[in-house]
């Protein structure tokens, strides 16, 4: 082998070691545990300073979400507390009603007994109540605001909120009605008057102090006289009588009446069919869009939350004590 080949060898060697080295640093450096980021925690104090300057240019959204940084970063202080009410109404006040209605669910899980808490029962009735829609559409809402508003009342019957709550569950009770009386009319226009029947008695059922009850029992007259049931027709035209007697669906009862006592004298009660008298115009309890409930902000939301060891006192007077803050 001649000195050239073995030079030019030597050279393809050195290299080939040389393109290696590096590939097996990296290859090192691979194996090697890297240090984690550390997160950098903001102060709480901070933090909600940050959310109120949110509240106060009425940054709804924004504001929400300081605010549950608040309890993200700091779950376990008391500033977290306040911060889920604020986020609540923050959320509220940007229509965000979902999120509204988490938040008031979460405070009220954590803090039950706080005296907070019909505030939160309150948040989350109205954000229910404020999401009902007209009566051709399905009332899932309306019967969950309804439930909430009845266990506000039944849970807090003497604050402000459950004054403001039988308000609207009145209001909630009537819509629910409509909606009956909607379903009832359509039976009853396509001929079917023993399913027409069945709502309009639900209505003076479960809802007997709305405002569709006479409109329910002039129905049940028509319904009753279509199919012959002559003693129920007078029946419900009675109690119409006795309890609606200014009523305008009392007038129609008592003329439809009338006109079958001389039409009964010349043929059979069978034959008698009433054309269902049309409705008035659209009262259908509740509009379709619900004028926004002015709410404020839970109580002292703009200021400082005292120290635990002022709160645990506070909190013995009233009948807390330290663990209501968790």
């Amino acid at each position: 082998m001649s000195f050239s080949s073995i030079r030019s060898r030597l050279f393809q060697v050195s290299l080939a070691l040389t393109i290696a080295l590096p590939l097996t640093a990296c290859a090192g450096d691979d194996d090697t545990p890297k240090p984690r980021a550390e997160i950098r925690e903001t102060p709480v104090e901070q933090l909600y300073q940050n959310a109120l300057v949110q509240l106060d240019r009425a940054n709804w959204i924004p504001c929400a979400q300081a605010f549950d940084e608040v309890e993200r970063q700091h779950p376990y202080s008391v500033w977290a507390r306040r911060a889920i009410l604020m986020s609540a109404f923050c959320y509220y006040q940007a229509n965000k009603y979902t999120e509204s209605i988490q938040a008031a669910d979460r405070f009220i899980t954590l803090h039950p007994g706080n005296k907070d808490a019909p505030y939160a029962y309150y948040l989350k009735s109205i954000s229910l109540y404020e999401q009902i829609v007209d009566v051709g559409r399905d009332q899932r809402r309306t019967e969950q605001a309804m439930s909430a508003l009845s266990d506000l009342i039944r849970r807090f019957p003497q604050t402000d909120y459950a004054r403001d709550a039988r308000l609207k569950l009145d209001l909630t009770r009537d819509h629910l009605a409509g909606k009956e009386m909607s379903i009832g009319r359509y039976y009853l226009k396509r001929g079917e008057q023993v399913a027409g029947i069945g709502r309009f008695r639900s209505v003076l059922e479960k809802y007997q102090t709305t405002s569709h009850v006479p409109e329910a029992l002039h129905r049940l007259v028509e319904a009753y006289l279509a199919l012959g049931v002559i003693k129920e027709a007078r029946a419900a035209a009675a109690v119409l009588g006795h309890n609606y007697p200014g009523s305008e669906w009392y007038e129609d009862t008592f003329a439809l009446m009338q006109e079958y006592g001389q039409k009964d004298g010349g043929q059979s009660v069978a034959q008698i069919r009433t054309a269902p008298t049309p409705a008035p115009a659209p009262a259908e309890a509740m509009p379709v869009s619900q004028p926004k409930t002015q709410v404020t902000p839970p109580p002292e939301a703009g200021t400082k939350p005292e120290s635990p060891s002022s709160e645990n006192k506070k909190g013995e007077e009233e009948g807390g004590g330290w663990f209501d803050w968790f």
